[in-house]
């Protein structure tokens, strides 16, 4: 591959202190097949104190490659991701993990797609061997006897091989959009973005730390800007199996999807939250979301207003009244306070008012602080949530405010 200082894709590697798992994918970045446009390779370290810097420079004469180095604060991967794309160049980036082994078309299948006058999206491709659950221990020793090709041809319909995100995948025959969730299948271990639409969004939020989250917080600003999400099986990648501590990182994952909801506040988000960080169901996100999105519009037209006022008999003029669950008309005699549902249409009818402080909140993970409510109200629009999430609700209604008056029947 000649280099012309122009490369058509920016491939952006985080590592830490796996230099034979960078050398294995490097290695397999210099097998791409002819034909494939011309790329770079950016290996961008989070404070690696192995020789994984020597390694990464030795392919400078086989690979158009970039190197750069963060001092080690800590599992900082999004901002690794994000300082490597700011050295990137091309109008294409995409993100590979250290220990991802790519196809030998990986290059220009992610090229193709982003190509040929396609409407511009984000794409996630496939990850064979990512299954944490149920790993195939076996394949960083397979992949000494096959070619990466050749272990997906022999491999390809075996159960502990195939991608963990793959029955997730058969249910909407790969197409994201016919997912209410996309952003949950959107994993950086194989993704690819135009390079100024990965910008337009500001890239991974550096404020998240440790494992997961930065991935899906990325696909779904990336989602919400408008940039629809896809996904391929024509990109993919191997990942060698590697050990995992799951008490450690579980702990990293809950506090960066708290960080998510919050910077992110909004139904979906908060049934993503409390489904995999109180059920252990990270699956069920998006069957849950189908449900609240079906419920949404069987009771739009549920008004509460008298059964508010009837609940807010003795409060006082002073009192920080939270209402989750509103609808779309509250009581005229009501005080201005702080109101919540999950309907966006109708509470941005709320809002229209002037009257009063609104939130789209399902309230599951309101976007208030710690005791800042005297009275919260739970009317009957929780009704339908109420058997599968009665626990969390009062959890998160005693968290803000003192006194929960709970109407759901």
């Amino acid at each position: 591959m000649s280099a012309t200082g122009n490369p058509k894709v920016s491939i952006v590697i985080p590592t830490y202190n796996r230099r034979d798992r960078l050398h294995n994918t490097l290695h397999q970045l210099t097998r791409q097949v002819p034909g494939t446009p011309e790329f770079e390779v950016v290996v961008s370290d989070d404070g690696s104190s192995d020789d994984s810097a020597t390694v990464a420079k030795s392919f400078a004469d086989r690979l158009n490659l970039k190197y750069t180095y963060q001092e080690d604060l800590g599992n900082r991967v999004a901002l690794a991701r994000n300082n490597g794309a700011r050295l990137a160049t091309a109008p294409i980036l995409v993100f590979l993990d250290t220990g991802a082994i790519a196809g030998p078309d990986f290059v220009l299948q992610h090229h193709l797609a982003h190509s040929n006058g396609s409407p511009r999206h984000a794409l996630a491709g496939y990850a064979y061997g990512y299954n944490p659950g149920d790993p195939m221990v076996q394949v960083p020793d397979l992949l000494k006897r096959f070619t990466p090709e050749e272990m997906v041809e022999v491999y390809g319909r075996v159960h502990e091989f195939l991608d963990s995100r793959e029955l997730a995948l058969l249910r909407c025959d790969d197409d994201l959009t016919r997912r209410s969730v996309p952003w949950l299948v959107f994993w950086t271990i194989n993704c690819s973005v135009h390079t100024d639409d990965f910008w337009a969004v500001g890239g991974f939020d550096e404020g998240h730390r440790g494992w997961a989250v930065e991935d899906l917080d990325l696909g779904y600003r990336l989602h919400r800007s408008g940039l629809p999400l896809h996904f391929t099986r024509k990109a993919w990648v191997i990942e060698e199996h590697q050990d995992r501590v799951f008490d450690e990182q579980y702990e990293e994952f809950q506090a960066n999807m708290l960080r998510f909801v919050t910077n992110n506040p909004e139904p979906v988000n908060e049934i993503g939250w409390t489904v995999a960080v109180h059920e252990n169901m990270f699956w069920s996100w998006e069957e849950d979301n189908k449900d609240l999105e079906r419920y949404t519009d069987e009771v739009r037209g549920l008004d509460v207003s008298a059964e508010v006022e009837l609940a807010l008999r003795g409060v006082s003029a002073t009192d920080r009244v939270v209402v989750i669950g509103a609808g779309g008309a509250l009581p005229e005699s009501m005080p201005a306070a702080t109101v919540m549902d999950f309907d966006r249409e109708l509470i941005e009818r709320v809002a229209a008012t002037g009257r009063h402080v609104t939130h789209h909140s399902l309230g599951l993970r309101t976007p208030l602080a710690d005791q800042s409510a005297d009275i919260v109200i739970l009317t009957s629009r929780l009704a339908k949530f109420w058997r599968r999430w009665e626990d969390q609700f009062m959890i998160e209604a005693r968290r803000i405010g003192r006194d929960v008056r709970c109407l759901v029947p």
